[in-house]
């Protein structure tokens, strides 16, 4: 026990009494605890789906995704332009290419920082850039009207589905006010 009650005594001595002005000595090192900074910069904001920007910071985003598809992307991943993997040099029109290759280079960037260790661009390679261009570019996909033959550029947009029945009933009750039958409607006896 004495042993015990001498070696606490120790320990108060090592223990620095508090500072004038509450700053401890170590601040200047950073050390959580000891008065350094705080938690550091604030966060930068969080990414948002280029789909869901508007205005100037949609094209501000495009022209970032274009430079990095113009000059990063196609030179090293485009392969050639087939039937089996067609392309368009309008891409920037497809609603959805752009919002698939968004999603690809936003992992890209995520996995090409430090913190994702030795493996983040494997990762990339193996979960993303595979399965992105492979929907993007697929014979059936938002590309096949496009070009399929660098001879022979082109560039189509297809219609998309039209909206569901529920969509169209709902636009159709309003349109007519409320109460007025709907052409699916059963007749009352």
């Amino acid at each position: 026990m004495e042993q015990s009650a001498q070696q606490a005594r120790q320990l108060d001595q090592l223990t620095p009494s508090p500072t004038p002005g509450g700053v401890s000595p170590f601040a200047a090192f950073g050390l959580p605890g000891f008065n350094g900074p705080g938690p550091g910069p604030a966060p930068a904001p969080e990414p948002r789906p280029i789909l869901e920007l508007e205005g100037e910071e949609y094209e501000d985003e495009l022209d970032g995704l274009g430079d990095w598809v113009d000059d990063f992307l196609l030179p090293v991943y485009g392969a050639e332009v087939t039937t089996a993997a067609p392309w368009c040099a309008r891409w920037q029109e497809h609603d959805g290419v752009v919002a698939w290759l968004h999603a690809l280079w936003l992992a890209y960037q995520q996995h090409k920082d430090p913190e994702a260790g030795l493996a983040g661009m494997f990762v990339w390679h193996r979960d993303f850039l595979i399965h992105a261009m492979a929907a993007v570019r697929a014979p059936g996909g938002p590309l096949s009207a496009c070009m399929t033959s660098p001879d022979r550029p082109t560039h189509r947009l297809l219609p998309g589905p039209p909206p569901s029945a529920r969509t169209e009933k709902a636009t159709t009750a309003t349109d007519a006010g409320p109460g007025a039958p709907d052409e699916h409607d059963e007749p009352v006896s």
